[in-house]
């Protein structure tokens, strides 16, 4: 099937190859939509994105950042967002993944209260990804999905999950699609999509249309997605207000900025989550070049950390104050089936995070795994009980200020094992991203494009800081990542399922490249789009 099998608005280029069956879904009056949020907005992303570019080089030369003075009025203020629907006021446990068929269908039975279907960080996008993935979308939402594989049928239970969905963020192309010569932002083309095919649908089911919007670092991001819904929904002849979003609060930047996010989507808001993963790398990359900041290996920076500790609470305060609810970030860890022992620490450690979570006053939190599900729910049920929520708990006893968000500890200790198992996962990971599987099981967790960003940008950072040392004393050098990285290429081969293909290779010389190089990448999937 051919481009010239669909009708294209003037203006509009597909580049992607029109597979049997993604006619149903760019469909004239679909991409119309695409095509005219893309010339209302497009300028004003791209803006916003110079003006990251503009920040990050303030960052570089030792600006620090802090709450914004010219809105302390919407910090001081006695407003709160407009009420949650009846869908989304539990989610004790929200479930996370890609948009893969199966994933999906399992994700929707798991027996969580939501599921948060990925176009994004555990996606690979390449283009049938993001076209099969609007399809499982379109049937998941009319309850048709299905699915026969390896002899086993799948198909949704009476009861499913409340399905939210993330588009791509702010910085991601969609490279097949463009409009007047251009290319178009991925989280416009997903949004759009999902919205032209699914609203009127969901609305008519009573849950929807709900979205999780990612990796934004201002307020003004988010008044760029709010204009967006308003038009959107104009369009559709949809009431204003009828899309609710929840903000993954994963920059250092957006962590001073919740209470005028939270305002600028008010009458669109379903409140924040701590995007954990990110969060970390975020603090990495905008730090990178401060000679006196270094964080210790990935595995010893926790939720218990000085600084995730100030960003968790203040976020669970703000939210609260707002009437919004407070989702708590991702725990990593995945059951592991053949060694009891081992399986018994990571559920415990599933286990004391969303305990925590609960305690502190959090609404609900994520999980990557089926399994994790009913253990993630019965420790906010001991706390909860039957409310479906504690947005009424709040922290008037948490106070957070510039710097305790700023406090980067444990800077201790690095180890050549912490640096290997940032460049194995590093490779890990990219490998199976250009082979199209952006959600990887590695080592007993659950890796995305967050926890990639954080090994490969750690092993950028320690090379250069004066604190990247070993706990043995030696000094992380360029030098000595090139010497590992061919030994744990070799240990990933054996270990990855389909190890032995050209991407591995491949993704091992990125990897070099950008741990290595002079040039920080701002984000690994960048340059890696631009070869799938």
């Amino acid at each position: 099937m051919t481009q010239s099998t669909i009708t294209l608005p003037a203006g509009m280029q597909i580049t992607g190859e029109i597979k049997p069956g993604y006619e149903n879904i760019l469909v004239p009056e679909a991409l119309a939509l695409v095509a005219k949020l893309s010339r209302e907005f497009e300028a004003r992303r791209q803006q916003l994105l110079a003006v990251r570019v503009d920040r990050a080089k303030r960052l570089d030369a030792g600006e620090r950042p802090d709450f914004l003075a010219d809105t302390a009025h919407i910090r001081n203020g006695d407003w709160k967002i407009a009420p949650i629907p009846k869908a989304l006021e539990c989610r004790r446990v929200e479930i996370t993944g890609p948009v893969e068929r199966k994933m999906v269908i399992n994700a929707l039975n798991s027996g969580a209260d939501s599921y948060m279907t990925d176009f994004e960080d555990s996606n690979s996008p390449n283009w049938d990804n993001q076209i099969t993935g609007q399809i499982n979308m379109k049937d998941a939402v009319r309850g048709t999905i299905s699915l026969e594989q390896n002899g086993k049928s799948y198909k949704l239970n009476e009861k499913t999950a409340t399905l939210v969905v993330r588009p791509r963020g702010w910085h991601l192309d969609e490279k097949h699609v463009l409009v007047d010569g251009k290319r178009i932002s991925g989280g416009i083309f997903d949004f759009a999509l999902f919205m032209f095919h699914n609203a009127k649908e969901q609305i008519a089911r009573g849950a929807g249309p709900f979205f999780y919007l990612p990796k934004m670092e201002s307020h003004i991001e988010a008044r760029l997605w709010n204009d967006i819904f308003v038009m959107t929904q104009n369009e559709l002849g949809l009431p204003q207000g009828t899309i609710k979003a929840t903000v993954l609060i994963e920059t250092i930047l957006a962590a001073f900025e919740m209470d005028e996010i939270l305002y600028e989507l008010r009458e669109h808001s379903s409140g924040l989550n701590a995007g954990r993963w990110d969060y970390i790398f975020s603090c990495i990359k905008k730090f990178k070049l401060d000679k006196d900041f270094c964080l210790a290996d990935r595995a010893k920076v926790t939720m218990t950390a000085p600084f995730m500790r100030s960003y968790a609470l203040l976020l669970l305060k703000t939210c609260h104050k707002r009437n919004a609810p407070a989702i708590g970030g991702m725990a990593a860890l995945i059951p592991i089936k053949n060694d009891p022992e081992k399986n018994d620490i990571a559920m415990g450690g599933v286990r004391n995070d969303k305990a925590r979570d609960a305690t502190d006053g959090y609404d609900g939190g994520w999980v990557a795994h089926p399994g994790l599900v009913d253990l993630a729910m019965a420790e906010f049920k001991k706390v909860l009980g039957d409310k479906p929520n504690q947005i009424d708990k709040q922290r008037l006893d948490v106070e957070v200020h510039a710097e305790q968000l700023l406090d980067f500890k444990p800077e201790t200790p690095i180890t050549e094992a912490g640096l290997r198992y940032n460049i194995n996962v590093g490779i890990h990971y990219l490998g199976s991203w250009l082979n199209g599987n952006g959600c990887v099981p590695i080592h007993n967790l659950m890796e995305d494009a967050a926890t990639a960003e954080i090994s490969r940008s750690q092993v950028w950072q320690w090379i250069r800081s004066t604190k990247g040392v070993l706990d043995d004393g030696r000094k992380v050098t360029a030098d000595m990542v090139r010497a590992m990285i061919p030994e744990e290429l070799a240990k990933v081969q054996v270990t990855a399922p389909d190890g032995n293909t050209p991407a591995y290779p491949r993704a091992a010389q990125i990897f070099e490249e950008m741990s290595t190089s002079e040039a920080f990448e701002e984000f690994l999937t960048l340059p890696l789009y631009e070869e799938i």
